[in-house]
């Protein structure tokens, strides 16, 4: 695999993880609503600590659909809850903005604005970690897979402008205009020695693009 090959294999997965970022972010959305509708009607909820019974003797097992945990002032801070696809965290903050929300599949963090910033989790044959700005656009993600490693750099418009990946045969770096157009790729490959042996060894090479896509100047 060549160095354009490995850094085209980046581009897809960098395309294949927004997907997967944003059926994340739905479920959060649908998980928080159900969390509201909850908290708001159901039995959890239901009057204030005030005049509550004594507290009952400890006791070996506690089984329930749902937990809310409440502050002082009787104000939501976490809620523990199962569904079919498995057991839901949510946190939130003192001002009642929700900050964390983990699941069986992935964890997602927010700044005190309740916005997006930061999500890790597993899917399928990969795991990912990205990074958001506070406009919700994706700056930096790392994906690592059976074939190695991949680290995508984007700009404030949420384009791809640098990516870095390493496989068995060897790194390759790219570097992106604002159109997300190849300018320079630079990689080192195992190559075959001349005389046909098993043997290998790295060959770096280094291509410069013009605005048209072609090569204008490479060395190997």
């Amino acid at each position: 695999m060549n160095t354009d090959e490995r850094l085209e294999n980046l581009e897809r997965e960098l395309a294949r993880a927004k997907g997967h970022i944003r059926w994340l972010l739905a479920a959060v959305c649908v998980a928080l609503g159900v969390w509201f509708v909850a908290g708001t009607f159901g039995p959890a909820r239901a009057g204030s600590t005030a005049g509550a019974p004594p507290i009952a003797p400890l006791v070996n097992e506690v089984r329930a659909k749902q937990f809310i945990l409440v502050d002082d002032g009787n104000n939501t801070r976490a809620v523990l809850y199962a569904t079919k696809g498995g057991p839901v965290l949510f946190l939130k903050d003192e001002t009642g903005k929700p900050r964390a929300a983990l699941d069986m599949y992935g964890l997602l963090l927010s700044d005190e604005n309740g916005k997006p910033r930061a999500m890790m989790g597993v899917f399928e044959d990969r795991s990912r970690l990205d990074l958001y700005d506070e406009n919700g656009k994706t700056r930096a993600g790392l994906t690592a897979t059976k074939d190695g490693p991949a680290l995508g750099l984007n700009d404030e418009n949420g384009k791809t402008r640098a990516g870095l990946t390493v496989t068995k045969d060897g790194p390759a770096l790219g570097l992106y205009d604002e159109n997300g157009n190849s300018r320079a790729t630079v990689g080192v490959t195992q190559t075959k020695n001349p005389e046909g042996k098993t043997t290998t060894y790295p060959e770096s090479s280094l291509l410069l693009y013009g605005t048209d896509g072609k090569v204008i100047w490479q060395a190997r």
